[in-house]
């Protein structure tokens, strides 16, 4: 599914530079620990938006319960460090497959639905979790859980799992699977008349965007040392998005770039808290009047060849002659 090819290699390569520039910084105490918060909050949202793009722009399935697989991780993973002294990596990755699973186990019965039935759905799944997690005493009820440990870092943990989820996501879009999933989301009918198995398309795009909004869920937790029910409500599932439709629906690039703008103009405006949610609301309304399909439109992720669209599905007929 991995493509390491010289766009993949420039990519690491410059991550790698942006990481040790920002770890500089850091060090020598240019950027604060307000600075660090941030970074850390402008990454667990790249992470949130990219695996959301994955199922929304790339796949065509408008699912608006994001929270809900972000909110599993995060208690999975608090549970696991508080009461079973799990290091916080396995933590992570365990948290993230048990999003995964419930993504399959919501994937299967709702993937027959389409447009705004998948939507409510999908919705509803969320408000279910929430539901559960508010009159569950064993996650504090109400209350949540807290003396989490802060262990979630910029220098090494959220670096980590950002760029993976970037790699990870990036590289299944322009697999064959990704393809896949680009032809259903441009007409599924026609898709599946060709052989392909949209059902599990559509459960492998909903099963790997939950695993890593699992994965951001419990950095989260492991930030914030506080989590309850009321943070991973319809609005957080709304915020997350709005970045992708900001970004520009169906690119990844788009995806990282929304997150980066909304968290940063969210960090901007704290001081102004009466007038955030009117400038914030002004702004995403001039955004899709002047510029409807996005920042990026549908600009793909490729350092190589920066500027290059997403795979079309007449791209996949022609290369798939030319082979």
């Amino acid at each position: 599914m991995i493509k390491f090819n010289k766009s993949f290699w420039f990519g690491i390569v410059f991550s790698l530079i942006l990481y040790g520039i920002i770890r500089i910084l850091l060090t020598t105490g240019v950027l604060d620990d307000v600075a660090e918060s941030t970074l850390i909050l402008v990454c667990i949202n790249v992470m949130l938006a990219v695996s959301l793009n994955l199922i929304n722009g790339i796949t065509g399935q408008f699912s608006i319960g994001h929270a809900g697989f972000m909110s599993i991780g995060a208690y999975v993973s608090a549970i696991l460090t508080l009461n079973f002294d799990v290091p916080l990596v396995f933590a992570l990755l365990i948290a993230g497959f048990v999003a995964a699973l419930f993504g399959v186990l919501i994937g299967i019965p709702t993937l027959r639905l389409n447009g705004d039935y998948l939507a409510i759905a999908t919705l509803g799944f969320g408000e279910i979790i929430r539901i559960v997690l508010l009159n569950t005493e064993y996650v504090g009820g109400a209350s949540g859980l807290s003396g989490i440990p802060a262990e979630t870092t910029w220098t090494t943990i959220m670096f980590f799992f950002t760029l993976l989820t970037i790699v990870v996501i990036n590289n299944f879009i322009r697999s064959s699977h990704g393809r896949a999933c680009i032809a259903i989301r441009e007409n599924e009918i026609a898709a599946e008349a060709m052989g392909i198995n949209t059902t599990l398309y559509k459960v492998i795009a909903f099963s790997l965007g939950a695993l890593f909004a699992g994965i951001a869920g419990g950095l989260s937790a492991h930030k914030f040392y506080v989590i309850n029910p009321g943070s991973f409500n319809f609005l957080k599932s709304f915020e997350i998005l709005v970045m992708v439709v900001l970004g520009g629906l169906g690119s990844t690039a788009g995806s990282i770039l929304g997150a980066i703008v909304l968290t940063l103009l969210f960090t901007a405006l704290q001081n102004t808290p009466e007038l955030r949610m009117i400038i914030y609301s002004v702004i995403l309304i001039l955004m899709m009047i002047f510029r409807p399909k996005g920042l990026l439109g549908s600009t793909g992720l490729s350092f190589m060849k920066f500027g290059k669209k997403e795979a079309k599905p007449d791209d996949v007929i022609s290369e798939s002659s030319s082979s």
